[in-house]
């Protein structure tokens, strides 16, 4: 039998290995590191990206522009190999506000700063069937590209330093600061198939004041992007009945949402002395989001009477959402004579999802029915005051240590507020019926934090740290976590980096108590089901034997080599292992329609009409293996450089414990599981377990050019335990290439002509029975989209 190793185990090898290897020759006398300042992992004031004792990618300007996106997202999902931007379609809220994923785990296990600040998370809670299912992250696609100054991302588990949330790792968005001049870019693309147009206005500026003690850096985007449509035509054999269309008929829109959206941000500081400053940063944003349901035939749910009269042919329901995310930083910074540096800040985030439903009818209001609905709201709110001090301490070694602690108050709120009755009475719009009166939720938690750390330099080429908090929530008690960090440099050409970090996750607001009974179409059955999510304390969820939600936890291994062999070229590889236990997850869709006993028992607590239901739960561990490389290297040309960077990542994760079903469903019958295959799946093998970046800029006086190559590793769609397990399918691989060719024809103007996906490649196309009758040729699993060539137009004027 051929024996496997996992690539943690040979990560380590090479890590043992290598120093001996490198120390048979002696490192160029002109070797360097990287000599990036980082802010984020650290309190060190002068620490490098190099010298970090933990892996950290610098996102630059230059590369989150290099392609034709204009969400914040997808481009650092094409600059960074571990990280996952999927574009679910037909999703409700998610096809709008879509999730990311660092490391393969969750979106909402990752922690999101703006300047060092928590970013609040979004009011939506992700409930249908996309990567992601069930979690409750921050919408990245909010922050203005054209005020960020670079992204730093901290590959890491790090909640001893931040908090909640930074399992798989930190991504810190670092906005412009001080600094004059500014820029005015105009973008306008499509795709080759003709459609989801993209228009964007964008600049920033900056100005000093107060004789240079103080700055404002302002930016600010408008953009506008059409829907795209890839639906296929209906290939069906019930023509014109429920949701089927005529054989041949195309009319689904299955692609990218409608887009209406302004951004908004201002960075400011101002000194008052040598040794106080003060500081703020703002940002606003409005999306109008248009996505769409399920096409609804002429003859739907029996109405042909009615929709003859209003719908003759038919209609497909829209989904129209309408986002405000504000956000504001204040601070007070300072130092004393004696070393100590302080921080003192104030920290609001807010985001409100209005929702409504249009191109609709409620059927029970005949042809009086309104065509648009108010389905209710969603929002989020979070106000964070924060202490931080820190000090460099001569204890004896050849650099000074830094010690640092703090305290954090955090205050959150989710609230659930019902859609006008039309929206909800009788069966509600099509589509997206309204949340009710019942569904009517206001919460509220408060958090205490404490935290200290120590990291030192013990030798000129040890150093190490280490860091632990303490925080107390209201709602489901306390949590100590903890982190080890340690580099060891063998030379200037080698390094050897590991950390060891506890973590935890303490369940949203909105998992504990979002509540609402929808439409959901299951594919593999072909038909529509009442389903509904249900807080886990609630009659229903009990009585289906849900327990209340309490924090998930983990602990984190990395081990990592850091090499500069030679001038100019910078490699790291990095190896990891995260466990993370009592992980919080939705529930498979528990199938009760046809369960009398089921039926009888939500009759009894006042619920009827629901054949399926979902609640959250902590049923499952599990466990993510992984090894990232990260390869840089510069080759100076005539007049010009060329710039060759190479990235790979390799993630697996695998369930290692499932809770066992609790009683409560097993006795209502068979094909009752809490976390069925389908959801397993989307955890274990739902994205591509391998990704390859490679990217070159050639720079020359007057031109630049980009050319990107990224390789999507398969990825898997498993079907749920009512359906034919023989319909899960495997995607395979794809490369998808980026290039284009910029032109500055003085130091001011800069003409830009790209395409992004040059090759029009596509996703494998689904199954046939997974196809909704070939109306879904394609998987919103798919880790690129499945919209085709891109091509674009930049024009920018900078001062």
């Amino acid at each position: 039998m051929i024996r496997t190793r996992s690539p943690l185990t040979i990560a380590i090898a090479l890590a043992l290995v290598a120093p001996a290897t490198f120390a048979q020759e002696s490192a160029p006398s002109d070797a360097r590191t990287l000599d990036t300042l980082i802010v984020t992992g650290t309190r060190v004031s002068d620490r490098t990206v190099a010298e970090s004792q933990s892996p950290i990618d610098i996102i630059t300007p230059e590369a989150l522009q290099a392609t034709g996106t204009t969400e914040l997202a997808t481009a650092l999902a094409r600059a960074l190999p571990s990280l996952n931007f999927p574009r679910p379609a037909v999703t409700d809220g998610t096809s709008g506000v879509r999730p990311a994923q660092l490391r393969g785990l969750s979106p909402d296990q990752v922690l999101i700063l703006v300047n060092g600040k928590r970013r609040h998370i979004s009011a939506l809670v992700n409930v249908n069937g996309t990567i992601g299912r069930g979690s409750s992250a921050v919408d990245l696609n909010a922050i203005p590209v054209s005020a960020i100054e670079r992204v730093e991302v901290l590959r890491d588990g790090a909640s001893a330093q931040y908090g909640s949330d930074a399992i798989a790792g930190v991504v810190n968005v670092v906005l412009k600061g001080a600094g004059k001049g500014g820029s005015l870019v105009a973008d306008v693309g499509g795709y080759s198939a003709g459609d989801g147009r993209q228009y964007q206005l964008s600049g920033d500026t900056g100005v000093s004041f107060g004789e240079g003690r103080g700055f404002v850096h302002v930016a600010g985007q408008l953009t506008t992007q059409d829907e795209t449509n890839r639906a296929g035509p209906y290939q069906g054999a019930a023509p014109n009945t429920g949701n089927n269309p005529d054989i041949g008929e195309v009319a689904y829109v299955y692609g990218d949402p409608k887009v209406d959206a302004g951004a908004v941000s201002a960075n400011a500081g101002f000194a008052f002395s040598d040794n106080v400053s003060a500081y703020a940063t703002a940002i606003a944003s409005n999306r109008d989001i248009t996505s769409f349901a399920f096409y609804r035939s002429p003859n739907h749910s029996n109405q042909g009477a009615l929709l003859a009269q209003v719908y003759p042919d038919g209609y497909v329901p829209e989904i129209n959402q309408l986002s405000q995310d504000r956000s504001l930083v204040a601070g007070v910074k300072g130092d004393t004579e004696s070393g100590w540096k302080w921080d003192v800040s104030y920290n609001y985030g807010y985001n409100h999802l209005k929702f409504y439903t249009q191109n609709s009818i409620n059927y029970s209001l005949g042809t009086s029915s309104p065509h648009r609905f108010y389905d209710g709201a969603l929002e989020y709110t979070q106000n964070v005051l924060n202490a931080d001090i820190s000090k460099p301490l001569e204890i004896g070694l050849a650099y000074p240590a830094t010690l640092s602690f703090g305290a954090e108050y955090r205050r959150e709120k989710w609230n659930q507020s019902p859609g006008a009755p039309d929206s909800y009475t009788s069966g509600g719009a099509q589509g997206f019926g309204g949340f009710t009166p019942a569904n009517a939720v206001h919460s509220d938690r408060d958090s205490y934090a404490v935290y200290a750390g120590l990291e030192a330099d013990l030798t000129e080429k040890f150093s190490a740290g280490i860091a632990g908090r303490y925080e107390d929530y209201s709602d489901f008690g306390s949590e100590v976590s903890g982190k080890l960090s340690a580099r060891y440099a063998f030379s200037d050409a080698v390094a050897l980096r590991a950390t060891v970090a506890s973590g935890f996750r303490a369940p949203a607001l909105a998992q504990q108590y979002y509540q609402v009974v929808t439409s959901q179409y299951n594919a593999s059955l072909d038909r529509f089901f009442e389903s509904g999510t249900f807080p886990a304390t609630s009659a229903v969820a009990q009585a289906l034997g849900a327990d209340p939600l309490t924090a998930e936890t983990s602990l984190s291994y990395g081990l990592g080599l850091v090499l500069q062999p030679v001038d100019r070229l910078y490699v790291t590889i990095d190896a990891y292992q995260i466990d993370v236990d009592d992980r919080i997850v939705l529930s498979s869709n528990l199938i009760l329609g046809s369960n009398a006993a089921a039926q009888a028992l939500l009759a009894s607590l006042g619920v009827n009409g629901v054949t399926s239901a979902r609640y959250f739960t902590n049923a499952a561990d599990t466990r993510t293996r992984g090894i990232d490389v990260i390869a840089q290297y510069t080759i100076p040309l005539a007049n010009s450089s060329l710039n060759l960077t190479a990235g790979h990542n390799y993630n697996k994760t695998e369930i290692q414990r499932i809770a066992p079903n609790p009683p409560e469903l097993t006795a209502l019958g068979a094909n009752l599981w809490r976390i069925g295959r389908d959801e397993q799946g989307r955890i274990e093998e739902g994205y591509p377990r391998n990704k390859t970046t490679l990217t070159a800029a050639w720079n020359l006086a007057r031109w630049d050019f980009n050319l990107g190559a990224t390789r999507y590793g398969e990825f898997t769609s498993r079907i749920s335990e009512t359906g034919n397990f023989a319909n899960d399918q495997t995607y395979g691989a794809k490369w998808v290439f980026d290039a284009s060719a910029r032109f500055r024809p003085t130091e001011n103007w800069a003409f830009t002509l790209g395409a992004d996906n040059l090759l029009d490649e596509y996703p494998d196309r689904t199954i046939f029975p997974n196809a909704n009758s070939g109306q879904f040729p394609y998987s919103s699993q798919s880790p690129f989209g499945f919209n085709g060539a891109y091509v674009y137009g930049r024009i920018a004027y900078t001062w």
